[in-house]
């Protein structure tokens, strides 16, 4: 405070007619013990007022209130000697809590002997106390999600010295046996985080056909991140299992889209619609920013993490970088609260959690997915990111070193993630554009320019026996509701609104004959799968490839598996299989073009795909490593799979880690069936798991 006097003309600590140093220093000290003590106590009241604020405006906020915090500091010292404007004020404050945020961090990563003994005393305390209560208590499991890193993309992270802390988990010293397995394991079709997410943690991703979907029943789209889609897709899965999920027992769900059962939430989607007491989604924000030295320093790296993706989009731009998409708008500020916000916000909630004792913990950290997205999973700036989270695991490991029980962590992520242009890049047009040019309906100029709109065109002229008219408009067919059609990455899905169930391949045919061959003949398509009243589900290629997928066993030999499915790899027929069961599956479903890299092929290694949205790195459907995440797991935890074994779909991920809570000794879960019906007894004769009477209620009060 005194530097900042003495560097700040509009920041006085003495009279205007001056004062002696000591005096000075007596006035600088009452004004800092001011602020701090409102800090203390008056910051965690405008916190909690403030929770229903977006958070990213609450960051922007944080530095003005800080401010007037000061201000009310300042107005409190004798005589007035105290005076700043306040945009000084702004400043002051903000230099301040950097100074003591910068101090607290410095001690957390460099673990130096004060930070040591602050945990051993809080660890202490908290184990003595869970000692009287309980006794012995067995090891906990700590599950981290690193949302979209693949196998291959963490392994070569190790390999080039970016992820030291994960490197010690694989070989703590040279010489020394690793401490834990590396595992891949297989996603389903849908390789994305509301599929392998709502798997792992409920156990079911039946009918998750895609991150978003057509419902012609209800006439809506479901969106995975959508905070009424994702209640009311927990809702299914814990109808589908009777089971209210991972975490029931003394479980935390951290920045998850689904809250597994726990009763400990904090950035959990499918509770954030919901209003009032009920709702502690934001409870993990008040627990965070209730400090403001916490606050100051996210808000500050909030703002260098704009900067950052600004200055980086604009030399991608000035270099000329391919593949490229744009950058601008709010993701900016979208990448900041994803890499920024949330992972801080996350991480000090999965501290809190392991100084509780807690049994189970499932946090998603899912910064290095926002940004593979539009950089690439490859580039530097995923690199750095991959820097950052190695930092945080850090963290999170020393902490674990002083829990009040021993705490085993594992590593894994629910999707990686594949490189390639998108499909309008290289082709000019949408495939909501191809769609509708397949169907004969308007299409923009840009679109009907380009070859692939004009080859459409001509594909619904020669299949409604017109000949081509040089410049003219294509008459609009008798109106119909025009098809949805949605992208998941880059599987794409196409439905009639208008056509009751899903329709066949002969519905589709007689109403559009162009459409199916326009879309299967299509450069960018890799294949498609239609049902038919005849042959059940059918995969169509190009030039007439056509799969009876009920023909196929679901683990062909590789070899012998028949064109388009083939460079997908072996596993390709298992998943469009299951997935054709669902009840919610287009009427088309689309999977791009795949491009084997250097990588290998048969579905692995860096191939490319293009996606039908905005994302130069993405996942939702097959090809590349979109599909092949991985599991870091303990040698003290029993193998996931037996040798030779292959691990594959979320649900079977579910079972490996409810084996491995069992192997905590805390005994089973309960399953949701086995308590009583709310509905004749809603006050229970015998005590029951306030965490499953807490799921259950709120399965209870959803309403679609």
């Amino acid at each position: 405070m005194l530097v900042l006097a003495g560097l700040l003309p509009e920041f006085r600590l003495q009279s205007e007619s001056g004062d002696s140093a000591t005096r000075i220093g007596i006035t600088a000290a009452i004004g800092a013990g001011v602020f701090g003590l409102l800090s203390a106590l008056v910051w965690p009241l405008v916190v909690r007022a403030l929770l229903l604020v977006p958070a990213l405006v609450l960051g922007l906020l944080v530095f003005f209130l800080n401010g007037s915090l000061l201000l009310v500091a300042l107005s409190l010292i004798p005589d007035g000697r105290g005076e700043s404007d306040p945009q000084t004020a702004v400043v002051v404050a903000a230099v301040m809590s950097a100074v003591a945020s910068a101090t607290s961090t410095a001690l957390a990563v460099r673990d130096d002997t004060a930070y040591r003994r602050r945990l051993y005393r809080l660890a202490d305390r908290r184990r003595r106390r869970a000692a009287a209560v309980a006794g012995p208590r067995a090891p906990g499991t700590v599950f981290l999600q690193l949302d979209g890193v693949g196998h291959d993309v963490l392994r070569d992270a190790v390999a080039e010295g970016l992820m030291p802390t994960v490197a010690g988990l694989l070989a703590e010293r040279p010489g020394d046996p690793p401490s834990h397995r590396l595992t891949p394991w297989r996603t389903d079709w849908s390789s994305q985080t509301g599929a392998s997410q709502l798997g792992i943690l409920h156990g079911s991703n039946h009918d998750v056909p895609a991150f978003r979907w057509f419902e012609k029943e209800h006439g809506e789209v479901v969106v995975c991140n959508r905070p009424a889609s994702a209640a009311e897709l927990q809702r299914r899965a814990v109808a589908r299992t009777g089971d209210a999920g991972l975490l029931t027992v003394d479980g935390a769900s951290r920045g998850n889209l689904f809250s597994g059962g726990a009763d400990q939430l904090a950035l959990v989607l499918s509770v954030a619609a919901r209003r009032g007491r009920a709702n502690r989604s934001r409870a993990g924000y008040f627990a965070y920013f209730s400090d403001p030295a916490n606050a100051v320093r996210t808000a500050m790296s909030f703002v260098a993490e704009v900067i950052r993706e600004i200055a980086q989009s604009t030399r991608a731009r000035l270099r000329g970088t391919r593949p490229r998409v744009g950058r601008g708008g709010l993701y900016p500020f979208i990448r900041a609260f994803a890499t920024v916000v949330e992972r801080d916000v996350v991480v000090a909630a999965v501290i809190g959690d392991m100084l509780a004792g807690r049994s189970a913990v499932y946090a998603d950290l899912v910064a290095y997915d926002e940004v593979a997205h539009h950089s690439g999973p490859r580039s530097r700036d995923a690199e750095q990111v991959l820097v950052r989270l190695d930092r945080s695991l850090a963290l999170l490991a020393k902490v674990a070193e002083h829990a009040p029980r021993q705490y085993r962590i594992v590593l894994l992520s629910d999707h990686g993630q594949s490189p390639g242009e998108t499909f309008r890049a290289r082709y000019g047009l949408t495939l909501g554009d191809l769609v509708r040019a397949g169907c004969g309906l308007p299409v923009p100029r840009r679109a009907r320019r380009t070859r692939s709109g004009a080859e459409a065109r001509a594909a619904v002229l020669a299949a409604l026996h017109r000949p081509v008219e040089e410049g003219g408009e294509q008459r609009r067919p008798a109106k119909r509701r025009e098809p949805v059609v949605l992208a998941s990455g880059n599987l794409g899905l196409v439905s009639f609104p208008d056509v009751r169930g899903r329709m066949t391949r002969e519905q589709l045919d007689r109403r559009h004959p162009a459409l199916l061959p326009t879309l299967a003949n299509h450069p960018g398509i890799g294949f498609l799968l239609v049902r038919s009243e005849e042959h059940g589900p059918l995969v169509l290629g190009p030039r007439g490839a056509e799969i009876r997928l009920d023909e196929l066993p679901d683990d062909p030999d590789p070899a012998e598996l028949p064109e388009p499915l083939r460079g997908f790899g072996p596993g390709a027929v298992a998943a469009v299989r299951r997935t054709d069961g669902f009840p919610h599956v287009a009427d088309i479903m689309v999977n791009s073009s795949y491009e084997p890299g250097a990588g290998g092929a048969g579905g692995a290694g860096d191939g490319e795909v293009l996606a039908f949205e905005e994302q130069i790195g993405s996942h939702g459907g097959l090809g590349g490593a979109q599909g092949r995440p991985f599991l870091l797991s303990p040698y003290t935890l029993s193998p996931p799979v037996e040798d030779g074994a292959e691990l594959v779909g979320a649900e079977q991920v579910h079972g490996v880690l409810r084996r491995w809570l069992r192997e905590a000794a805390d005994g089973p879960q309960v399953p949701l069936s086995a308590l009583p019906d709310r509905t004749e007894n809603p006050r229970p004769a015998e005590p029951v798991d306030e965490h499953f009477a807490a799921d259950d209620r709120a399965v209870e009060d959803k309403t679609h």
